[in-house]
């Protein structure tokens, strides 16, 4: 079997995947590398005949308030059907442009802009309605960012555009072996010899799965190398070993350039991974039939947000 996880960023050099196989003796984890062209990255995975459960660090979903105004059945549908509104992607830089059929914003930062504005511009009713169910903030971690929002250090739309426009469409469409946990059934129920498995991840909620405290920020090296010890006793938990080059990584603290922080998310998004097909954490999915058909959750999370 096999286990990845992206870290995901419309910046190229800032997307890297950590890759895991497993055999009898358990499962053998290499150092972060980076995804490269995402449809070649697959094929090669897919070539090896296993089953592959891929973790990625983007929205897989939309808010269902959004959701019911859409003909299709499922989020899966909506993301083949996307080549006949290539408009969906354009980021808008005012209010003026923004529509159901054009709903990212803002192209950058305005004074005054707000998401009450910007869901109101939709048709929405509020900038809660702007959110999925997972989105919101848990006991156990803060509040994600709406997908169609696109400016902040956590916005995560630009990322969504990158990954849904220029992979993650064009593979359905093509036919691509690709399952989209949870619309189309439990990590289970989709895992076969060659195809993969996608999922959503949030290395914020795998740090409380994991059972990690960083001491300060993790885009600090000196903050990632001491979490070091703490994250081999999380992989000694899941029967994951590291190879030379990622043993090295972990001493290292991932390196001191801007996309150490990426390497070490992409770890802490594989040990997610590995703790759903390993039990440690439970495939769970609120029985919500939007948060399953449309809104999709985090691969790993239980926690409901306050009020759910």
């Amino acid at each position: 079997m096999l286990a990845a996880h992206a870290d995901w960023s419309i910046d190229p050099r800032k997307r890297w995947v950590t890759l895991a196989r497993r055999d009898a003796a358990g499962w053998r984890a290499g150092a972060p590398r980076p995804v490269g062209d995402p449809a070649a990255l697959t094929a090669r995975l897919l070539a090896e005949g296993h089953p592959l459960l891929f973790g990625l660090d983007l929205p897989l979903g939309l808010p269902r308030a959004y959701a019911a105004t859409r003909p299709e059945e499922s989020f899966p549908a909506f993301l083949r059907g996307l080549g006949e509104t290539p408009g969906f992607f354009e980021v808008s830089a005012g209010l003026e442009t923004v529509s159901p059929a054009r709903p990212f914003y803002p192209a950058r930062g305005l004074r005054g802009m707000t998401r009450a504005a910007h869901a109101a511009a939709l048709g929405l009713e509020g900038p809660r309605a702007l959110c999925r169910l997972c989105d919101l903030a848990t006991a156990e971690r803060p509040a994600g960012a709406p997908l169609f929002w696109t400016l902040g250090a956590n916005q995560t739309g630009k990322a969504a555009i990158s990954a849904w426009r220029d992979w993650l469409h064009p593979a359905l469409a093509a036919g691509v072996p690709l399952r989209l946990w949870p619309f189309e059934g439990s990590v289970r129920a989709l895992l076969a010899p060659g195809r993969a498995v996608l999922a959503e991840t949030y290395p914020a909620e795998a740090l409380r799965h994991l059972g990690l405290v960083l001491g300060g920020s993790k885009r600090v090296p000196e903050v990632r190398r001491a979490a070091a010890p703490a994250l081999r006793l999380a992989m000694a938990r899941l029967d994951v070993s590291a190879d030379p080059a990622l043993a090295a990584a972990l001493d290292d603290g991932f390196g001191a350039d801007a996309a150490g922080e990426d390497r070490f998310d992409s770890l802490l998004g594989l040990l997610c991974v590995i703790g759903v097909l390993e039990g440690a954490r439970p495939d769970f999915v609120p029985a919500d039939p939007w948060v399953r058909r449309w809104e999709g959750w985090v691969l790993g999370q239980s926690a409901l947000p306050a009020g759910a």
